[in-house]
């Protein structure tokens, strides 16, 4: 029994702990010419900086909102795929499901670049909507709804897949219409499902990186991409530091009350 806890335990320690807590101590030292870039100490300055810096600070506000808009669009895709899958004929649902997970045969950079083919403005949706998509906020979006889709998908299908058929039936005998059995029966059951997907869509776009910088361009300053040039342009690591500390302080808060949020209201809680 202990080496069923012990393990984890420690595996938790050395790859969780430890680097968060290599990240605090940079976060608290001094910059300094040399290797490594800083000196230890205790300092507070980097920290106050990143929170009141306009720069830093609208960088992460606005990687908020385009964390919290693509997360909204994956859920509201993403339920009716989960749904239609959960409700499809057995012999269909592999099928289904191996059509979600297909694109991650693929690797990331190469599907990346491949919507920059197709949002380019000679490409085949620009010319079919007459309007300019590349490196605008548009195609930042739909490299992250495209990206992050199916782990929104498969938690929720996961959850819908194990709901009681007799449930919607007996609904139904009773004479509620479709609109209402989702409502108080569908919906409410596969908040479990919902909650594990938010924050599986949620926690890696807030620092998403690469997609911002190849296809929302140069405006598209979130806080990844703010990270990365004080880390290895500036070499600043102290600074790079503290806005990791922030960061993760925002990830640690705002995933975590949507799904105490959700928890609290599912009908099934203790």
């Amino acid at each position: 029994m202990r080496w069923v806890i012990g393990l984890p335990a420690l595996w938790l320690l050395v790859l969780l702990a430890a680097p968060l807590a290599i990240v605090a101590v940079i976060a608290l030292a001094v910059p300094a010419d040399g290797i490594p870039p800083y000196d230890l100490g205790f300092n507070l300055d980097n920290l106050s900086l990143v929170a009141t810096d306009p720069l830093y600070r609208d960088a992460l506000l606005r990687s908020l909102r385009v964390a919290g808009v693509s997360t909204l669009i994956c859920l509201l895709m993403g339920f009716p795929m989960a749904l239609a899958i959960s409700r499809a004929a057995p012999r269909w649902q592999n099928a289904l499901l191996l059509a979600v997970m297909l694109p991650f045969w693929t690797g990331f950079l190469m599907r990346i670049n491949a919507w920059i083919g197709i949002l380019a403005d000679d490409g085949l949706i620009a010319r079919m909507l007459g309007t300019r998509l590349l490196y605008t906020d548009a195609a930042m979006y739909i490299g992250i709804v495209y990206t992050y889709l199916p782990f929104m998908v498969l938690p929720v299908y996961a959850r819908l897949s194990r709901l009681d058929p007799t449930l919607t039936e007996a609904a139904a005998d009773l004479g509620a219409p479709p609109w209402r059995v989702f409502l108080r029966i569908i919906l409410p059951l596969s908040l479990p499902g919902i909650a594990a997907g938010v924050a599986l869509v949620f926690v890696p776009a807030i620092g998403e990186y690469v997609i911002p910088a190849l296809l929302g361009g140069p405006q598209a300053q979130l806080i990844g991409k703010v990270l990365w040039d004080e880390f290895f342009a500036n070499r600043d690591w102290p600074t790079a530091s503290a806005v990791a500390v922030w960061l993760l302080l925002v990830l640690v808060v705002i995933p975590g009350s949507i799904v105490r949020a959700i928890r609290w209201l599912r009908p099934d809680r203790a």
